[in-house]
């Protein structure tokens, strides 16, 4: 097998030793990303948030574990209306106080960017899904509509795979190296887009973000209590909901998906027929939970 070189060769794509066929490239740098700005909040950690789009609905969007807004934005792009992306604490340029955190912090940023832009709609992805949970428990009727996009699990136990590829890149960030942060990474992508453009394109701006703020090592406390004390919390929530699972997932078990599906008085479920779907059905995903957001309400 073929290694690779890090940093990756400036005209975009991998760099493998030895004659080989080879992809075009498209000698295009790393864009740079939108300006954001920071903004305040009530429990006094500043927090990142990046603004597009105008007029109503607002929807904000909860990024995942070691996310960021980057990996949130495709999930948003055809939904009608200003859509609210930010970071939540230990991500990006948002602040990170003293720990351990739980849930209900994660559900306190989350809610403090919500207030601030009026936000009526929501979008969680994993743990965003999991901070999102948590808000909806102590408020229920404070969105609309809500897309829960592969919920992490909420009673504080996690998939061994969820464990390993979180402390795998805690300790690449630890050691300071681009090369371990893009092995960590490159784990996280589907093989069949590793060695194309689209996916070294992918990684090298996930490396590029990891190397420039990192993420906090307090995150891997958030799982020492559940995200929900029960999921009967659920049951008084007034939005209408779509939960979106997938089959083959280690790290979001389609089985959570479906539990939680069934933990809400007004919730659609669909589940995609095999994992990685932002890479291999991006266009439907965005479709559907544009669709979603963008109806009216009944």
């Amino acid at each position: 097998m073929r290694g690779f070189r890090w940093p990756p060769h400036p005209d975009g794509g991998p760099r493998t030793w030895g004659p080989s066929p080879s992809g075009p490239r498209t000698g295009r740098p790393t864009l740079p990303q939108p300006p954001t700005e920071m903004i305040e909040t009530g429990s006094g950690v500043r927090l990142e948030q990046l603004i597009t789009g105008v007029g109503s609905p607002v929807t904000v969007f909860a990024h995942g574990l070691a996310g960021d807004i980057t990996g949130t934005r495709p999930l948003g792009s055809a939904v009608a209306g200003r859509r609210v992306f930010f970071h939540f604490r230990g991500h990006g340029r948002s602040g990170a106080p003293p720990g351990p955190w739980t849930f209900g912090d994660l559900a306190g940023d989350l809610r403090a960017v919500a207030d601030r832009a009026g936000a009526t709609r929501a979008v969680g992805v994993s743990m965003g899904a999991g901070a999102l949970c948590r808000l909806l428990a102590e408020t229920p009727g404070r969105f609309e509509r809500i897309v829960l996009y592969l919920p992490a699990p909420l009673d504080g136990v996690r998939p061994p795979a969820a464990v390993t590829r979180l402390h795998n890149l805690l300790a690449a960030l630890e050691s300071g190296e681009a090369a371990a942060m893009a092995e960590a990474v490159e784990a996280e992508m589907p093989p069949s887009v590793r060695n194309t453009p689209a996916g070294w394109a992918y990684l090298r701006q996930r490396v590029e973000q990891l190397l420039e703020h990192g993420i906090a090592p307090t995150l891997d406390t958030l799982w020492q209590e559940p995200a929900l004390p029960s999921p009967e919390s659920l049951r008084a929530v007034t939005a209408e909901v779509l939960v979106i699972g997938c089959v083959g997932d280690e790290v979001h078990p389609v089985s959570v998906a479906e539990r939680l599906a069934g933990a809400f008085p007004q919730a659609e479920l669909h589940v995609y027929d095999r994992p990685a779907v932002l890479w291999t059905n991006r266009r439907e995903l965005r479709d559907r939970i544009s669709t979603f957001l963008n109806a009216a309400n009944p």
